[in-house]
């Protein structure tokens, strides 16, 4: 039997995260630098708990007025201190409420700039992978996500996203970019009704991508996310695939 994750992000304001809850298998929570705040990662994480939806950090530039979707130029050092940060907050609050953090998932800018590089994808995935070594990357498939979460260790969980339109190379088209969202609710559930069934998305160019992502990502600060949210399950469902967290990749052992 076929099985795929729900995720989303959520604790960033939208003001549907109950809604969603009901629907995703897996909960990316903001971690208070981008979004969210103490309070809301406690309430995400306690309903969570309650409707046994995996629970996962999603950690980002620390600039809340851009919302975490512009790339910021700073020492590497203080970049990985407030990831560290972020984690820290997310943990301590999870220990408390007693529900275990899966998987990080990066947000906005931080998530793109790891996408496209490796080396400093490896870094970033390595300051986690320090902090905890069952911790899995929600990872862009076919991303330099993917080779640095394989580098450093970490057990992995592919990802692809229902609303977002893709490059040729298999990564998010820019949303600077016409078109890098999808708003044709239909086309959403066919682009994941695709990577469902084939393993396939279908590029901005009409190239045909190759994907091993069992996670899909849906975005909470759209307009109808809720609907949409329901629309896509529903569609999968209605195709006999089971909506559920997937188990993660386990790490690759060390080269000899």
């Amino acid at each position: 039997m076929s099985v795929i994750d729900l995720n989303a992000d959520l604790g960033e304001g939208a003001g549907h995260d109950e809604d969603l809850l009901q629907i995703v298998s897996s909960a990316s929570i903001a971690c208070g630098a981008h979004a969210g705040d103490a309070a809301t990662i406690r309430k995400i994480l306690r309903i969570c708990k309650a409707r046994g939806v995996r629970a996962g950090a999603h950690p980002g530039y620390a600039d809340p007025k851009r919302f975490g979707r512009f790339r910021i130029v700073m020492p590497l050092d203080t970049l990985l201190g407030q990831i560290r940060e972020q984690l820290f907050l997310t943990r301590f609050i999870a220990d408390e409420v007693g529900v275990p953090l899966a998987y990080v998932k990066l947000h906005g800018a931080l998530a793109n700039q790891t996408a496209e590089e490796l080396a400093f994808a490896v870094g970033i995935f390595a300051t986690i992978q320090a902090m905890d070594a069952r911790m899995a990357a929600l990872a862009l498939d076919n991303s330099q996500q993917v080779r640095a979460a394989r580098a450093v260790g970490m057990p992995l969980i592919r990802e692809a996203y229902a609303d977002r339109a893709y490059t040729a190379q298999g990564l998010l088209v820019p949303r600077s970019e016409a078109g890098a969202v999808i708003h044709d609710a239909d086309a959403v559930v066919a682009q994941c009704l695709r990577l469902a069934r084939h393993g396939e998305i279908v590029a901005i160019d009409g190239t045909v991508i190759k994907s091993s992502a069992r996670s899909i990502c849906l975005h909470g600060d759209t307009p109808g996310a809720v609907d949409l949210a329901r629309e896509i399950r529903d569609a999968l469902e209605s195709e006999g695939i089971t909506i559920a967290p997937v188990p993660p990749e386990a790490p690759e052992p060390p080269s000899a």
